[in-house]
C-alpha cells in the first residue's frame, strides 16, 4: 500500500471515540432508525481544524453523538489541512480499519476522491463538495443542508431587532445597514449571506448589507477586524460565515448586536447575541454510517432539510426582539409548507431586474461555466431535486455591497 504520511499529519492530533453497547433506535431517522444492535464498522472523520473552530466542532460533536448512539467505534483526525495530508490521513484510516470515512471542508475533496479511487471497498463522504455526482464513484459521495433557509430564519431574528432599534429611536429606517463577515466569495458564503439578508429584509424592508471576506474559513484576527470595519462603516448589526469567535467578540466589544453560526455565543457575548443556525450532522452520519455497514446504497448527494433535524435554529438570546421565536417559528412552518421559498425571485433583483432564467453552475469544471436551469416555478432552486447538495446560488443581488472579494 503507497502512502506517504507527511510531517503535518504526525503533528496532526488524533483520537479514538469507543462507542460500546446497543443503540437506541433514531427518532424519525431512515436506515439509523431501524437499528438495535451494534453496528459492524468503524468510522474515520477527517476535520480541517480543531474543537477551537466553531465550523469543526459542530462536526466533532455530531459524530460522537452519531458514533456513540450507533455502537461504533470512532477515529476523528484534526487539524489536517485542504493539500496531500488529507489522502494521506484517509489512507492512514483505511490502515486502522475504517471502512467509513468522512472529510468536512471543501478543499478535502480532491483527496478523498484520490483516496476513493485507491480503496473502492471503504465509503467517503465529503461535507461542501460539488463533484459526486459527476465522478460517478459507487463509493464517494456529498453532503450538505439547505442551511440557506436556516439563514434566512436567522436573518428574520436580525430584521426584528432591526425594527426594535427603529422602534427604540436607535436608528433611523435608512441606518438599518447589516454587516457580513465572509470567508471566500464562493458560492456557498453568497448563499448564506443571500439568505440572511432576504430573511432580515422580509420584516424589515429598508434593511441593506455590506459584506467583506477574510480570505480565511479561520482566523480569528481577520474575524475580528473585520467586524470592527463593518461597525465603523455604520452597520449595525454583524452575521458571519467564518469560524472562530473573532466577530461575536468584536460585537460584544462594541456593543453591536451579533447572530452566529454553528452555535450560540451568548455565553461568551451575553450583551449582543440575538440567534444562531447551523447544521446538525447527526443525522447524516447515522445515515450514512448504518448504510456503509449494510452494504447499501448511500446517496450521492444527500441534502439535510429542517424537516430532517438538520438544519436548526432554538436558541434565542435575550436580546432578540419581543415577538422573534414566534416569527421564527411561523416562517419555519411556512417553508417546510413550501408556502415561502428563500429565494423567491419576486423578493429581490438583480442590477434593477426580477430573475426569470438562470443557468447556475451545477456540474462545476474549469470554466465554471452553468449548465442547469436554477429558475424553478419563481424561485432559485438552491440544492434541489436533481442538481446537487452543495450551494450554487452565486448572484450579487440589489441591496448588497461587497466591499471586496477572496477567491
Amino acid at each position: 500500500m503507497k502512502k506517504l504520511i507527511s510531517l503535518l499529519l504526525a503533528t496532526a492530533m488524533t483520537f479514538t471515540l469507543c462507542a460500546c453497547g446497543g443503540a437506541a433506535p433514531a427518532a424519525g431517522g431512515d436506515a439509523a432508525g431501524e437499528t438495535s444492535e451494534k453496528v459492524n464498522i468503524k468510522a474515520g472523520f477527517i476535520c480541517l481544524h480543531d474543537e477551537n473552530s466553531t465550523y469543526d466542532l459542530n462536526f466533532i460533536t455530531a459524530a460522537k453523538q452519531a458514533c456513540e448512539k450507533l455502537g461504533v467505534e470512532a477515529v476523528i483526525k484534526t487539524n489536517i489541512p485542504e493539500g496531500q495530508e488529507c489522502y494521506d490521513a484517509a489512507c492512514e484510516l483505511v490502515d486502522q480499519g475504517c471502512g467509513y470515512i468522512f472529510a468536512d471542508s471543501f478543499g478535502h475533496e480532491d483527496y478523498m476522491i484520490e483516496a476513493a479511487k485507491e480503496y473502492p471497498d471503504v465509503q467517503f463522504c465529503h461535507a461542501t463538495g460539488t463533484r459526486a455526482h459527476t465522478e460517478n464513484l459507487a463509493n464517494f459521495h456529498n453532503a450538505f443542508a439547505s442551511i440557506y433557509e436556516g439563514r434566512y430564519l436567522s436573518g428574520i431574528a436580525a430584521g426584528m431587532k432591526l425594527n426594535e432599534m427603529i422602534e427604540e429611536g436607535k436608528i433611523t429606517a435608512d441606518q438599518a445597514k447589516i454587516g457580513y463577515i465572509g470567508a471566500f466569495t464562493y458560492a456557498e458564503v453568497i448563499s448564506g449571506y443571500t439568505s440572511y439578508f432576504l430573511g432580515a429584509r422580509s420584516v424589515c424592508p429598508t434593511a441593506t448589507m455590506e459584506v467583506t471576506f477574510t480570505g480565511s474559513w479561520y482566523d480569528e484576527t481577520a474575524e475580528k477586524e473585520g467586524a470592527t470595519k463593518l461597525i465603523s462603516d455604520g452597520c449595525v448589526l454583524i452575521s458571519q460565515h467564518a469560524d472562530s469567535m473573532g466577530s461575536p467578540t468584536a460585537c460584544e466589544n462594541a456593543g453591536v448586536p451579533n447572530s452566529s453560526y454553528n452555535g450560540p455565543t451568548d455565553a461568551a457575548c451575553p450583551e449582543t447575541y440575538i440567534s444562531y443556525c447551523k447544521i446538525d450532522w447527526t443525522p447524516y452520519f447515522e445515515d450514512s454510517i448504518v448504510k456503509a455497514a449494510k452494504g447499501e446504497t448511500i446517496p450521492t448527494d444527500y441534502t439535510g432539510t429542517l424537516e430532517t433535524g438538520s438544519v436548526v435554529i432554538d436558541h434565542f438570546g435575550k436580546n432578540a426582539a419581543k415577538g422573534t421565536e414566534e416569527a421564527v417559528e411561523a416562517a419555519k412552518a411556512d417553508i417546510i409548507a413550501g408556502k415561502v421559498h428563500v429565494f423567491d425571485t419576486k423578493t429581490f433583483t438583480v442590477e434593477g431586474n426580477e430573475l426569470t432564467t438562470y443557468m447556475a453552475d451545477v456540474d462545476t469544471d474549469a470554466n465554471y461555466e452553468g449548465d442547469h436551469e436554477a429558475i424553478k416555478d419563481g424561485y432559485f432552486n438552491e440544492s434541489g431535486e436533481g442538481m446537487r447538495s452543495a450551494p450554487y446560488f452565486d448572484l450579487q443581488i440589489d441591496g448588497i455591497t461587497l466591499l471586496d472579494t477572496a477567491f
